[in-house]
């Protein structure tokens, strides 16, 4: 029997539908209001490669669940915040599906960055060197 694969962009689309996007410039307003916290949910090749946005907290796509949860033994305090989490990625896929994924957690301060990194670096923005 054949499996069904809902492809990934009908997956995005529909967390799209039920997420938050922020403007790159909304997003910056927030973050430099002191009332969002940029998190960069790329993987950390990634990161050495290019770059974050200043300031930005790193947790990987793969553990940010783990990292959110005060439960989990690989809780993150930073993540527990009153303060809205900007998530963003390389393009706005993986951070559509991290940002619904936390949403469905029980997060409701939490958004994503429309375009992500890719349209943060093309723009011209500061972005941090990592090590």
């Amino acid at each position: 029997m054949k499996m069904t694969i809902t492809p990934i962009k009908t997956l995005v689309a529909n967390a799209k539908e039920e997420i938050e996007t922020l403007s790159m410039d909304a997003a910056a307003d927030h973050v430099a209001a002191g009332t969002a916290l940029f998190v960069d949910i790329r993987d950390p090749r990634e990161l050495s490669r290019e770059g974050k946005i200043p300031g930005a907290f790193h947790a990987p796509r793969g553990m940010l669940e783990f990292w959110i949860d005060p439960q989990s033994p690989y809780h993150k305090p930073a993540l527990a915040t009153d303060k809205t989490l900007i998530l963003y990625c390389a393009g706005a896929l993986r951070s559509s599906l991290a940002v619904k994924t936390l949403q469905d957690m029980g997060v409701r301060n939490v958004a994503e960055m429309d375009g992500g990194f890719g349209a943060w670096k093309a723009a011209g923005r500061d972005i941090e060197p990592t090590t």
